[in-house]
């Protein structure tokens, strides 16, 4: 009876884990003035913060969490006011089907990152209103792993989670701080999600479907077939590139998936290395010396 109810218990708890297996790490050698203390305290409650907040609805099991890094790298901090700046690497990584692969999904640099912070201060969530800057981009943040995370298991998952940072966006707008602002540039929080969620760039989670759940996934039962579905992918890059050359999701695919694409080729036939040299290189013409690893023959 009471290992019965052990079992019903540890289900119970699997059931209702969060959703993230964050890891994060603070970097304040910039920073020269005042005890470093709180830079401690920061990264603890930003750890704390990603991985105790229930972000979805979903069920997810313990062995399930989606695995992402938040690396902040502060440049300046007034340590009268609190007020800290810098700018913050976000990471995610997804397992591959029936192996002990992982395959990253972001790797992007948000560079406009500026709050407030101050020793002891609690990280509150909410989901009706900004509660601070630095609430609403680590919320921000974490509806685009889990949205992206689900687009690779299922066309179109990230719905839901899209929305969300819609929602934290259009809050975030109307505080007047940087990072959040339509046409501030093509890097920031909302041109990130515009990516994802315009007509003309959201193929690309057509793509993010296609390369990891047709593509890799496949690639452990059958290389060539799911290669082949990489490669069907990659077409679809070029036609992102001719309507929105300088979308921010072009950048982000190439910073999470061209050392893995020089890998998947490795072992392709000539034929196939040279096609997708060339649909690469009209991408991205600025990363000859990477693309050309791709057509180069293994020595082993």
């Amino acid at each position: 009876m009471l290992l019965a109810l052990m079992s019903a218990f540890a289900a119970v708890a699997q059931d209702d884990a969060t959703e993230l297996n964050c890891e994060v790490e603070v970097n304040s050698d910039k920073i020269t003035n005042g005890s470093k203390d709180v830079f401690n305290e920061l990264k603890q409650a930003i750890t704390d913060y990603m991985n105790t907040t229930k972000w979805t609805n979903a069920i997810f099991g313990t062995n399930e969490k989606i695995y992402c890094k938040l690396m902040l790298t502060l440049s300046s901090w007034d340590n009268s006011t609190g007020a800290m700046e810098g700018d913050l690497q976000i990471q995610s990584q997804r397992p591959v089907y029936n192996s002990s692969y992982t395959t990253a999904v972001i790797n992007f640099r948000d560079t406009k990152v500026k709050f407030l912070y101050e020793t002891g201060q609690q990280l509150v969530f909410s989901e009706m209103e900004m509660e601070d800057n630095l609430t609403a981009i680590l919320n921000f943040w974490a509806y685009m792993i889990i949205a992206m995370d689900f687009d690779t298991f299922e066309l179109n998952g990230g719905d839901p989670y899209y929305e969300r940072a819609a929602q934290i966006v259009r809050l975030a707008q109307s505080s007047g701080e940087s990072g959040w602002k339509a046409f501030e540039d093509n890097n920031n929080r909302s041109a990130v999600l515009s990516a994802y969620t315009d007509k003309q760039t959201s193929p690309i989670r057509q793509i993010l479907y296609d390369y990891h759940r047709m593509g890799l996934d496949q690639m452990v039962v059958t290389v060539d077939k799911g290669r082949s579905a990489i490669t069907h992918t990659l077409e679809n890059l070029g036609k992102i590139y001719e309507v929105a050359p300088m979308s921010v999701c072009l950048a982000m695919f190439k910073d999470a998936k061209l050392d893995e694409l020089i890998n998947v080729y490795s072992k392709a036939n000539t034929s196939e290395k040279e096609s997708v040299y060339e649909m690469l290189y009209q991408v991205y013409p600025s990363e000859t010396t990477r693309l050309e690893e791709i057509k180069k023959t293994p020595t082993n």
